[in-house]
């Protein structure tokens, strides 16, 4: 088994091109370096948006002057600086930000995963941790992804610090993904258990991130504003690693450093959509009709910088980069992939399909119906930045194999009581597609996979699949659409050839959303 990984892992050092021994062997080869490659480009897209250098490109201090620089913006720092942050990416950027700031650092206070700092010692990235006597005081919470005691504590801590700044002071926000569960504060009566049960009968129905993150700053006291406004008058310097489409800085963590600008009237609509309304807590209901006649109205953050750090566009431009290294002709046909997820796995699946026909017969193509439905499938998307037509001209144009990129946040509505995540989900649903009808003589591979290295509340980052992988499944007595009927892709994929086709890679340390690839490989 060594000996063939050593082999596999040759082959992937190279594009794949006809392998001259052919017959199934030649085909299970294939098969298994374009696996590891496509696990290789995966590493590269995350190893692009890590949080130590990404910062040390946006923040620079001069240590004879005193003179911290945040891209055009200067500072003057005395050791009056105090840092807080929450998500998945925190534990990294505070490290390196402590580095940079040294003695003008005076205190910090930072919410991170359950696990962060023993995974990252475990893994040896010892860039991710603090140093022993460092002046940040590190929560760990948020188990799954999920807001928690702990959790509370740490916001509950940094609320505390960012009360007690004066004009004198600079508060360093660092925000990435998974800040909003690890910043929970409820505005008393709500508990953290009432505010909790909302957020999952709503992502349950089917509401978007924006949806969720409107209620959560009506219900919070640090999120839509409240952080910058409980560290009022100190300067604010908002560091942001994004993990939501288009990189708005409101719905980044629920905009602890940016106003708010949904009324209550909004939060309603949200409730009603959903049909939630009617059954909500009488804390929520005193809390909304106590915000709906606020006579201060809504508060300004026009003493906060908030800057964008990283993002999935530049982690897929990575990719995009390393994938032509490889040999692939790669395109990035968006970085806002939204929507629910059937939808997004039915355009992936019809995307190979016609995608493979112009790359196995330049010139013929799929037919005018297969191209009529591809189109309609994308404008129900509503992709602002896809580039279909411009993938499709380089498929035609490419003389060898195929790598089309995208990012995004899907969406999953819950009908079963499975296990799995948005990636795994997406996985198994474009592998069903895939399935469905012959892909001719092109070799595909997609995968999916969330860059913080935790989909949904499991251990994998996300999976890979196949044309072939329905049919090997139901060989294991594995029915697809069981399991899909369930939400149960991680059940099926732990099961599925001994769990070989999941993405492991650990707590990355960054969050900035999911990458898909989609590979094309003329036999």
């Amino acid at each position: 088994m060594a000996a063939a990984l050593q082999v596999l892992r040759h082959l992937a050092r190279a594009p794949l091109g006809p392998l001259v021994w052919g017959g199934p062997l030649a085909r299970l080869a294939s098969s298994m370096a374009l696996a590891e490659q496509a696990r290789q480009l995966f590493e590269s897209t995350v190893g692009a948006v890590l949080p130590g250098p990404m910062l040390q490109r946006v923040l620079s201090l001069d240590p004879d002057s005193g003179e911290l620089k945040v891209r055009d913006r200067s500072f003057q720092l005395r050791q009056n600086v105090y840092l807080v942050g929450f998500g998945k990416a925190v534990l990294g950027m505070a490290a390196a930000a402590e580095e940079l700031l040294g003695q003008h650092l005076v205190q910090g206070v930072i919410s991170v995963p359950k696990g962060i700092r023993a995974t990252m010692e475990h893994a040896g990235k010892q860039e991710m941790l603090l140093k022993p006597h460092s002046r940040i005081q590190v929560f760990e919470g948020a188990e799954d992804n999920l807001p928690d005691r702990d959790a509370l504590r740490a916001a509950l801590a940094i609320r505390q610090l960012a009360e007690g700044l004066t004009a004198d002071d600079l508060l360093l926000v660092l925000i990435s993904g998974g800040g909003s569960a690890l910043l929970p504060a409820p505005i008393p009566p709500v508990t953290l258990e009432e505010k909790q049960t909302l957020t999952k009968l709503l992502a349950a129905r089917g509401a978007t991130i924006q949806e969720l993150n409107t209620i959560r700053k009506a219900l919070s006291q640090l999120k839509g504003g409240g952080l910058a406004q409980a560290a009022y008058p100190a300067q604010v310097v908002s560091l942001i690693l994004s993990d939501v489409v288009g990189d708005p800085v409101e719905v980044i963590a629920s905009g602890p450093t940016v106003a708010s600008i949904h009324s209550v009237q909004d939060c309603l609509h949200i409730l009603n959509h959903y049909g939630l309304r009617a059954a909500l807590p009488r804390s929520v209901k005193t809390v909304l009709a106590r915000a709906d006649s606020d006579p201060h109205g809504p508060h300004t953050c026009g003493h906060v910088l908030n800057v964008i750090l990283g993002s999935n566009a530049l982690a897929l431009a990575e990719a995009q980069k390393q994938a032509e290294a490889l040999g692939y002709r790669a395109v990035v046909l968006s970085t806002a992939i939204q929507g629910d997820v059937k939808s997004v796995a039915q355009f992936y699946g019809l995307l190979a399909r016609v995608a493979g026909a112009r790359l196995a017969l330049p010139g013929a193509g799929a037919s005018v119906e297969e191209d009529d439905r591809l189109c309609e499938l994308a404008a129900d998307l509503q992709l602002p930045d896809l580039q279909l037509k411009e993938a499709l001209e380089a498929v035609v144009g490419a003389q060898g194999p195929v790598c089309l990129l995208a990012g995004g946040e899907p969406t999953v509505q819950l009908q079963g009581s499975g296990k799995g995540g948005r990636n795994q989900e997406l996985a198994l649903r474009v592998g069903a597609e895939l399935g469905q009808w012959p892909l001719g003589t092109v070799d595909v591979l997609f995968l999916s996979g969330g860059t913080d290295g935790q989909d949904g509340p499991t251990e994998a980052a996300g999976a890979w699949v196949r044309p072939e992988l329905s049919s090997q499944a139901a060989a294991e007595g594995l029915d697809v659409a069981t399991f899909l009927a369930h939400n149960d892709s991680h059940t099926f994929f732990c099961r599925f050839q001994g769990g070989a086709h999941l993405l492991h890679t650990g707590l990355t340390g960054t969050n900035v959303m999911d990458a898909h690839f989609l590979f094309l490989q003329p036999q």
